[in-house]
């Protein structure tokens, strides 16, 4: 709320396992936006070290970095661009104002919403401060007594303060999952609002973010990866009318793609259905069988039980090769393929690499190496520290080692 004044939190001074790669490159790409020079970056998130966030950008940035620019850059506009853009501006805020108080009126007469009544004792204040307006002309031009503004500024400053506290939380949680949701937030911040005494619920999480610009804003792509016209064998989809009811029953498997600016690489995954963890992954250059198949391999590793296990994906040339017909035919697993070309057969697996790309993989890296360690992080902290919407807000590996503990109970 503009114009109150309170106490910022002090950041807390953070070692460099604090620092994980995905939270180093949305620092990076901040900077390089000119969102922020690096010094005040080093501030707003109190990193550790007077040149840490420097020597992040002359690694893993994309600009040249060796003298590096600590001021934004001056405007080109000339004197006379800038006044007539002025009245220009002048002159809509001007129109703007008129259809706002009308809006204002026709809503608390027709709608009974009380703006005026709600909003005015806080604007008044802030006209005061800024316009240095005197408050009792202010509050006799609108009929209002300045206890009603005192009283409005004296609980407007205890909510801000109240409030104030929620921002280090969230960051805190976004240094490992920078673009989580809110409704996930709330759900892994709720016992710290209990504790601290905040008093928030969902939709007031949502405007307090919106007013900080914390809400994320999701990304959409899509590019196709499968080549599914092949004269290899297809295998029928055995999951129509079917739901996985137990953690290795079925794996769903899928390849995308991620860039580095070295060049264009693939990520193969493999995950349980039942549990939504991802059992295997493995990054490659291109999406030859023989690196695919090194996903499900991992995947394999860690199966627990010899259960029936049916293993889906779509018609790609990787998942109808031998190669992986063979491994498949190994583990006694059994395949299963989506019909013909509809994408959204496979909806899981997909869904599953939209959230590692739309979540975690955000920024650049500069190599496959630096790929490689993100792309680590973000599985570790996806299967363990994410809560997930259709998992009732539990974990993917909570869900997976409780529910697969308590079958292999069962069985015995």
């Amino acid at each position: 709320m503009k114009g109150l004044k309170s106490s910022s939190p002090v950041k807390k001074k953070r070692t460099q396992r604090d620092y994980n790669m995905g939270f180093k490159l949305s620092v990076v790409s901040q900077v390089e936006k000119g969102e922020m020079t690096y010094k005040q970056a080093q501030r707003a998130y109190g990193i550790q070290g007077r040149s840490t966030v420097l020597v992040w950008l002359r690694k893993h940035g994309n600009l040249g970095w060796s003298n590096p620019v600590t001021t934004m850059p001056r405007s080109k506009e000339t004197p006379a661009q800038k006044i007539k853009r002025l009245e220009r501006e002048l002159s809509d805020e001007r129109l703007k104002n008129e259809i706002l108080n009308m809006a204002i009126d026709i809503s608390d007469n027709e709608h009974g919403t009380s703006i005026r009544k709600k909003v005015l004792p806080q604007t008044i204040w802030r006209i005061r401060q800024e316009k240095q307006v005197s408050l009792s002309r202010s509050c006799r031009l609108f009929g209002i007594s300045r206890q009603a503004v005192y009283q409005s500024r004296q609980r407007a400053e205890c909510r801000l303060a109240e409030l104030s506290k929620i921002r280090p939380l969230v960051e805190n949680i976004r240094m490992q999952m920078p673009r989580l949701g809110t409704r996930k937030l709330y759900y892994l911040l709720k016992s710290d609002f209990d504790k601290e005494g905040i008093k928030v619920g969902r939709d007031a999480l949502f405007d307090y973010l919106r007013r900080e610009q914390l809400l994320i804003k999701p990304k959409k792509n899509y590019t196709k990866t499968t080549n599914s016209r092949h004269w290899l064998r297809k295998y029928p989809n055995l999951l129509k009318g079917r739901k996985a009811v137990r953690p290795q029953e079925v794996l769903v498997s899928d390849i995308t793609y991620i860039k580095s600016r070295e060049r264009t690489h693939y990520l193969s995954l493999v995950t349980d259905a039942f549990s939504r963890k991802i059992m295997g992954y493995h990054l490659s250059d291109d999406m030859a069988a023989e690196d695919v198949v090194k996903a499900l391999k991992m995947a394999v590793r860690k199966r627990k039980d010899q259960k029936e296990l049916i293993h889906h994906s779509d018609r790609g040339l990787q998942y109808c090769s031998a190669v992986y017909q063979t491994e498949l035919t190994k583990n006694q697993i059994t395949p299963s393929m989506t019909d013909g070309y509809d994408c959204y057969q496979n909806a899981l697996a997909e869904r599953i690499n939209g959230i590692l790309k739309t979540e975690f993989l955000i920024e650049k890296c500069n190599n496959r190496k630096d790929l490689e360690k993100l792309i680590k992080q973000s599985v570790d902290t996806y299967n363990n520290l994410r809560p997930h919407l259709a998992l009732k807000y539990q974990t993917p590996n909570f869900v997976h080692n409780k529910t697969l503990e308590a079958s292999l109970k069962g069985s015995t």
